[in-house]
């Protein structure tokens, strides 16, 4: 499968601050990928550097087979972006701001109406007035940036925090119009600190944490059994002495037990009569996946931090 997104030893520094650090990631053609990671993890600087908006201190980008940002006039015109909350005209409506973007893109303007209307009626803007940007809500202009992302047909989404300020009815028209993105063929790529929308929309997740990629991985995987089993039962004592050291947890009638057959377990115990209300494998969350592999985020400041912070050859985090 074709990579449209490669980095190799990608790395940036701002000053003292090593923003991201030796970022080796491979994205193919066709999912959706969502990258997470807590605020100052390096997320938006990665995206920034794929687009060609932040050069990079070391190492190399690839989008859509194109080295970046050498390729950049090649690629763009084929990327849809929503990076840092969305730019608009503030003193203009939104089908003018969106007849201006697609006036900057390759081509004449020939079914510019067209394309304009169809974007606004994807993300639920079909029936805006002229009304200045800058009297539309946050969650407004949340869609009117993806609206100019999806203008053109794009091959690769990039967006950054692409729900914010929304609803969650409107969360979940946008995660079903980029499903419907995905599956007509483009590849979409969701920066996010939201962890039930990427765990909802995305087939392979990458978590950041300082800097640095620290898992790459596809949700089946992450969510596979653990080789335990959640068993509550009314017998506990009973269930506990069956199991002869099995039981690694207990918290009333509900307990966690080392195995890995579910269907096994409880026909041991109905043979021993157990009496058994509810059993099933048990899966690690994404939420338990990021927060074992990452540490507080930026915007975090303990007593024990800021000593740290203030000592000496001490380097800030990006």
């Amino acid at each position: 499968m074709t990579d449209v997104i490669a980095t190799r030893g990608l790395v940036k520094r701002f000053g003292r601050v090593t923003a991201v650090s030796g970022i080796d990631l491979r994205i193919p053609a066709g999912i959706r990928f969502g990258l997470l990671g807590p605020n100052g993890s390096g997320k938006t600087t990665l995206v920034r550097m794929l687009l060609g908006l932040v050069h990079a201190t070391a190492g190399e980008v690839e989008l859509l087979g194109e080295s970046m940002p050498r390729g950049a006039s090649k690629v763009l015109p084929r990327v849809g972006a929503l990076v840092e909350g969305p730019a608009a005209w503030a003193d203009l409506s939104g089908r003018t701001n969106l007849r201006l973007v697609d006036a900057a893109g390759p081509g004449r303007g020939q079914g510019r109406r067209r394309r304009v209307d169809e974007a606004l009626e994807r993300v639920g803007l079909g029936g805006i007035d002229r009304r200045p940007v800058r009297a539309y809500s946050l969650g407004m202009r949340q869609r009117l940036g993806l609206a100019a992302a999806l203008l053109r047909g794009p091959e690769l989404l990039l967006l950054d925090e692409p729900t914010n300020g929304l609803d969650p009815r409107g969360i979940g028209e946008i995660r079903e119009l980029l499903t419907a993105v995905n599956e007509a063929g483009t590849t979409v790529v969701l920066s996010s600190h939201l962890l039930g929308e990427v765990d909802a929309l995305c087939h392979r997740v990458g978590v950041m944490d300082a800097g640095r990629l620290v898992l790459e991985e596809d949700l089946t995987v992450l969510r596979a059994p653990t080789g335990r089993v959640l068993l509550r039962t009314a017998d506990p004592a009973a269930a506990v002495a069956e199991l002869d050291g099995r039981v690694v947890d207990r918290a009333g009638d509900h307990l966690v037990v080392r195995h890995d057959d579910p269907a096994a377990l409880n026909a041991r115990l109905v043979a021993a009569g157990i009496r058994v209300a509810e059993l099933m494998p048990e899966r690690r969350t994404l939420e338990q996946v990021v927060l074992e592999l990452t540490g507080h985020g930026a915007d975090r400041m303990d007593a024990d931090r800021a000593d740290a912070d203030r000592a000496p050859g001490a380097q800030a985090r990006s």
